[in-house]
């Protein structure tokens, strides 16, 4: 009979306790995640290993603090969840601070080619074969702007041809009534704010360098850098059209249709617990305002 007990604990309570202490702490991890939301990006598993550490951290202080406190008193949650928002994002800020990724620099870029992170564009309104202004142009920008926040982020370089050849920026500047780079930058904003929406313009990089273009020139080109998005990035392509998902797949950018778009959202951005909480506060929310 004693060999069913572990120090007068049945062993079947520590065989519950286990899995419900690691839901327990997926769920705080979870939540963590979601009231930090991008400021700690790590992954489901470092974030329970490092909730586990934290929930224990808080017990022990609120036991300290009140030692016949009850496990789910509000003080004994408040210090759980208070310890792992804390220890995840000081988990977060630190990983960050040591695996940031050296960026390129634009002729390494430019002499690597173009891959599933990079893409060349010779314009962004202008086609080169009519020489006029193009909304198709545009909405190719668009485009592969959406597909790189929606996949693993990249680098989007205008000015330049197929090959990296730098070709600079003044066919798009000539249709602009002042032809200069901050007139530029704001048309590409709102360009990418009008197609992707406001949140995911602005997580989007914009920056001018120029390139050696021989004879001793150096040409501007534009640069855009895209993170990958938290969430999924809907292009609009025009006033009453549905929206698309578009992705990047090797070196082009594709469209994924109504049943490849759920599926990818679903496995690239699964709903957890903090995501399922907000949703059903905005819903009470407006409920409320409405009766």
């Amino acid at each position: 009979m004693n060999g069913m007990f572990l120090r007068g604990v049945p062993v079947w309570a520590v065989a519950v306790a286990l899995p419900v202490a690691l839901l327990v702490a997926w769920a705080l991890g979870s939540l963590a995640r979601w009231l930090l939301r991008g400021r700690a990006r790590l992954g489901t598993a470092t974030a329970i290993v490092i909730a586990v550490l934290c929930i224990s951290a808080g017990l022990l202080l609120a036991g300290w603090i009140d030692p016949g406190v009850s496990l789910w008193s509000p003080l004994t949650i408040l210090l759980a969840l208070g310890f792992t928002v804390a220890g995840i994002a000081v988990y977060g800020a630190v990983a960050a601070h040591f695996q940031r990724p050296q960026r390129e620099g634009i002729a390494e870029l430019l002499a690597a080619g173009e891959s599933d992170r990079v893409e060349f564009k010779s314009t962004a309104r202008v086609n080169l074969r009519t020489g006029s202004k193009d909304d198709r142009m545009e909405q190719v920008i668009a485009k592969t702007a959406c597909g790189f926040l929606n996949s693993d982020g990249g680098t989007l370089v205008i000015g330049v041809d197929d090959y990296g050849v730098p070709l600079g920026l003044d066919a798009d500047l000539a249709t602009m009534k002042s032809p200069d780079l901050d007139r530029y930058e704001l048309w590409l904003r709102d360009l990418l704010t009008t197609g992707l929406g406001q949140t995911a313009a602005a997580t989007v990089g914009i920056e001018f360098p120029t390139v050696p273009a021989g004879e001793g020139r150096q040409l501007p080109v534009c640069r855009v850098t895209c993170r990958p998005s938290p969430r999924p990035v809907y292009l609009r392509p025009g006033k009453g059209a549905a929206p698309e998902l578009w992705v990047r797949s090797g070196n082009s950018t594709r469209q994924l249709g109504v049943d490849e778009a759920t599926d990818y959202v679903m496995h690239r951005w699964p709903l957890n617990l903090g995501s399922s909480i907000a949703a059903q506060l905005r819903a009470a929310v407006r409920f409320s305002e409405e009766h």
